[in-house]
C-alpha cells in the first residue's frame, strides 16, 4: 500500500509539473511531402524533379572523358554564395535548390552531400536517382569517392567553380590515394543543360549616387593602394574575385544575382593601373563616365572584356618582379592556376574585402537609417497578421508577397535581400525552408509561425526573424523561444576585447539552450553589406570570420527546431561600437554590440521566470529604443492602429510579474507537498 501511494504521489507531481513547464510532444513521422524510396513504385512528391535523363548524358559525357566520378558545387565563378539561375548548375541536375551542398555523380550513382539545414528539403526536392549524405564536410566528400571510385582512376571537376583551398583539400585526400584530379576545358553539366541555360545577363550596370555612398571609388583605390605599399611582402596588384568587392570598389551596382545588386566582373589593380574585366556595353552612361573621367593616369580605369580576364592576368603575372595580392576564399583554383608561386601573394581575404567589412560613419548612419523603415513595414506586416491569420486567409506564400509589397513602398526599397522564409508549424524547423505553392501551409493562430526576411535599400541591407504565435503556446514552446531570446540578449549585450574572434563569444548566444539540453544546428550570425549581400563575408561568429572591430554590422541569430512541430529563431544585426566600461582601459577601448533592428518581440512567447533581472532590463531598454525611434515615425506617416500596437507590444516588463511568475510556480509545488503526506 505504501508503495502505491509513492507511486500516485510520484505521478501527480509529475502531472502538476507538467502543468507547469508543459511537455514536448513527439516528433511525427515523415511528412508526406518528402519522398519515399523504399516502396515500389517509389513515391516522390510533386516539388521533386526528375533527374535520370540528365544524369545518362552527365555519364556519357564522363565516359568521353574518361571520368570515374564528377564533383559538382553550388556556386558560380565568383564562389558567390547566392546565385543566378544559369548557374545553378546542381539543382538543374539533382532538384535541390538549397544554397549549400555539393554532388558526386559516378557512373553508378549520384549522391548529395549537405549539412543539417537543408535535408528535409533535399528529400521533398530529390528523385531516387540520388542518395543523401548528411554531411557537407570535405573530408567526406573525399572518403565517400575513395569507396566508391577504384585506385587508379580519375575524378574530374571544373577549376573554375572550386576555390584553391577546396582542391587542396580533395587533392590531399585522393592523389595521396592514388585516385586522380582532373579539369575537363568545359563544364560537363553545361553540356548536358545546353540550349536550355539561360544566356549571360545583358542588363545595365549603374553607379550609386553620392547620397548612397561612403567614400568615392577614387578615395577606396588610393586606401587600397595605400595597403600594398604598407605590406612588407611588397605586393604590385590586388586581384578581386568576389563580386561584392568590385560593386563596393567602383560604387557600382547590378541585378545579375537574385537579391544581391552585383555583376559579373573582376577587377585587376596595380599600382599604376585599373583594369575592370566586365561587358562594357552593359555599363550605364554615367557608370562609364565616372570611371573614365581620369584617364588618362592612375586613376583611370580600362574596361576589358570580362572573358579576357585569365589572359590578362596570365600576362601580368609573367612579368619581373610583380606580386599579385589574393583572397583565397574567392579566388577559383582556375584563376590561382595562372600566377606562378614565386609572384603570389595569399591571404584568406583580400585587403579589399576587409576594408568593405568595416563601415564608416556614413554608412553607418545610412544603414540605421533602413532599417528604421525596414521595422515600419514589418510591424505593418504583423498588425496585418493579427487581424487576418484569424480568419484563416492567410497562407505561406500570400503573407511573403504582401510583406514583399510593403517593404517596396518604403523610400529606397529595391526588393527583398532573399527569399523570405515564411514557415507555419511544421515547416518552421526547417531553418531554411522557403515557401511555395506546393508547400505553403495556412498561417493558424494554433501555431508557431517564423519569419525570416530583409530588404535592399539604396542606403542598406536588412535581415531580421521574428517568431510569432497567436494563440495558447505549450509551455514547452513558451521556454524554447524564451532560451532562444536569453542567448540573443546575452550576445547582444555582451562586452568584449578588440579583435575579439565572434567564434569565441558565439556560445553566450547558446549557452541558455544547453542548459536546458537544446541547441541550434546553423551558425549563430554573419556580417551585413550596405545594399550589397545580406551575408557578408568575413564578419561573423564562425571559424574562418575575421576578428570583430568597431564598424562592422552582424547579425545575431539563435534558433531552436523542434523537428516536424514548430522552429524558432530571433534575428537581430547589431553594429559593433566602443563599450562604456566601469573601468578605464588602459589600451584600445572594448567593444559591444548595438542593435539597430528595431521591431518587439512575441510577449506571449515570453516566459519572464526565466530571466534575469539584467535580462529584463535589457528587454525594457531596448522596448524604449523602439518607441524613440519608430513610434514618432508610425505618427508622422498617421499609421495609428500601427503605432498602438507598438505601445501595446513594447510596454516595459515589471519586476514584480517577474517575483509573481516565481511565487506561483513555487505555491503549486508547495500545494501539492500540502496534499500529498510524506509515505
Amino acid at each position: 500500500m505504501a508503495s502505491i501511494s509513492y507511486i500516485l504521489r510520484a505521478w501527480i507531481l509529475l502531472f502538476l509539473h507538467g502543468c507547469i513547464t508543459g511537455y514536448p510532444k513527439q516528433t511525427r513521422s515523415v511528412s508526406e511531402d518528402t519522398r519515399n524510396c523504399m516502396i515500389n513504385p517509389p513515391y516522390l512528391p510533386p516539388t521533386a524533379i526528375v533527374t535520370g535523363e540528365r544524369l545518362k548524358a552527365l555519364r556519357e559525357h564522363m565516359r568521353t572523358h574518361d571520368l570515374s566520378a564528377y564533383i559538382v558545387p553550388t556556386t558560380d565563378a565568383h564562389l558567390s554564395e547566392y546565385i543566378a539561375e544559369r548557374d545553378k548548375r546542381l539543382t538543374w541536375m539533382s532538384g535541390f535548390s538549397g544554397s549549400s551542398g555539393t554532388g558526386v555523380i559516378t557512373l553508378q550513382k549520384a549522391v548529395l552531400f549537405t549539412d543539417s539545414r537543408y535535408w528535409i528539403q533535399a528529400e521533398r526536392q530529390m528523385d531516387c536517382n540520388w542518395e543523401l549524405q548528411k554531411s557537407a564536410w570535405v573530408t567526406s566528400i573525399g572518403q565517400w569517392l575513395l569507396n566508391e571510385v577504384p585506385a587508379g582512376e580519375t575524378v574530374g571537376l571544373d577549376p573554375f567553380l572550386f576555390s584553391v583551398d577546396t582542391w587542396d583539400s580533395y587533392h590531399q585526400i585522393l592523389e595521396g590515394a592514388n585516385r586522380t584530379l582532373n579539369m575537363p576545358e568545359v563544364n560537363l553539366v553545361d553540356l548536358v543543360w545546353g540550349s536550355e541555360r539561360l544566356p549571360p545577363p545583358t542588363n545595365t550596370i549603374y553607379r550609386l549616387t553620392d547620397d548612397f555612398i561612403g567614400s568615392t571609388w577614387q578615395e577606396k583605390v588610393a586606401h587600397a593602394r595605400s595597403q600594398m605599399e604598407q605590406n612588407n611582402k611588397e605586393p604590385t596588384a590586388i586581384l578581386l574575385s568576389g563580386l561584392e568587392e568590385t560593386a563596393w570598389l567602383f560604387n557600382l551596382r547590378g541585378d545579375d544575382i537574385p537579391y544581391t545588386p552585383v555583376f559579373y566582373a573582376y577587377t585587376l589593380l596595380t599600382k599604376t593601373d585599373i583594369s575592370l574585366f566586365v561587358n562594357r556595353s552593359r555599363l550605364s552612361t554615367e557608370a562609364l563616365q565616372m570611371l573614365t573621367a581620369g584617364c588618362p593616369g592612375s586613376l583611370c580605369v580600362k574596361v576589358e572584356d570580362y572573358g579576357q580576364i585569365g589572359d590578362s592576368v596570365r600576362k601580368y603575372a609573367h612579368q619581373d618582379g610583380v606580386m599579385i595580392w589574393i583572397g583565397t576564399e574567392y579566388t577559383t583554383l582556375g584563376l590561382y592556376k595562372e600566377i606562378p608561386q614565386e609572384n603570389l601573394l595569399e591571404d584568406d581575404f583580400s585587403p579589399v574585402m576587409l576594408s568593405k567589412a568595416v563601415k564608416n560613419s556614413k554608412e553607418q548612419k545610412m544603414m540605421e537609417a533602413a532599417h528604421i523603415r525596414d521595422a515600419v513595414a514589418l510591424i505593418q506586416y504583423l498588425v496585418w497578421l493579427e487581424k487576418n491569420v484569424p480568419k484563416n486567409s492567410v497562407d505561406e506564400v500570400s503573407g511573403a508577397h504582401y510583406l514583399d509589397t510593403l517593404r517596396r513602398e518604403e523610400l529606397y526599397c529595391q526588393g527583398p535581400s532573399f527569399e523570405t522564409i515564411s514557415a507555419s508549424g511544421l515547416n518552421a524547423a526547417l531553418a531554411h525552408y522557403s515557401p511555395s505553392n506546393l508547400t505553403a501551409q495556412k498561417l493558424s493562430p494554433n501555431e508557431i509561425y517564423l519569419l525570416d526576411s530583409g530588404g535592399q535599400y539604396f542606403d542598406g541591407t536588412t535581415d531580421i526573424t521574428r517568431t510569432i504565435h497567436w494563440g495558447e503556446p505549450t509551455a514547452f514552446q513558451k521556454e524554447a523561444y524564451t532560451r532562444v531570446l536569453m542567448g540573443n540578449i546575452d550576445l547582444s549585450k555582451l562586452v568584449f576585447p578588440p579583435r575579439t574572434s565572434g567564434r569565441m563569444v558565439e556560445a553566450f548566444a547558446r549557452r541558455p539552450l544547453w542548459e536546458a539540453g537544446l541547441n541550434y544546428g546553423h551558425g549563430t550570425g554573419h556580417g551585413i553589406g550596405n545594399f550589397l549581400s545580406v551575408h557578408e563575408w568575413p564578419v561573423g561568429f564562425q571559424s574562418n570570420n575575421v576578428p570583430l572591430d568597431k564598424g562592422m554590422f552582424t547579425s545575431i541569430e539563435p534558433g531552436y527546431y523542434h523537428d516536424g512541430e514548430f522552429g524558432i529563431r530571433i534575428e537581430d544585426v547589431a553594429l559593433v561600437v566602443q563599450a562604456k566600461t566601469k573601468y578605464p582601459v588602459n589600451e584600445e577601448p572594448y567593444l559591444t554590440f548595438k542593435v539597430v533592428s528595431l521591431v518587439p518581440y512575441a510577449r506571449n512567447l515570453i516566459d519572464q521566470s526565466l530571466l534575469s533581472q539584467d535580462q529584463i532590463q535589457y528587454i525594457n531598454k531596448y522596448y524604449e529604443t523602439i518607441r524613440q525611434v519608430i513610434g514618432p515615425e508610425l505618427q508622422t506617416r498617421r499609421l495609428e492602429e500601427e503605432y498602438r500596437w507598438l505601445e501595446k507590444n513594447t510596454e516595459p516588463f515589471s519586476h514584480a510579474s517577474l517575483l509573481a511568475a516565481s511565487l506561483g510556480t513555487l505555491a503549486v509545488t508547495t500545494l501539492a507537498s500540502t496534499l500529498l503526506p510524506e509515505v
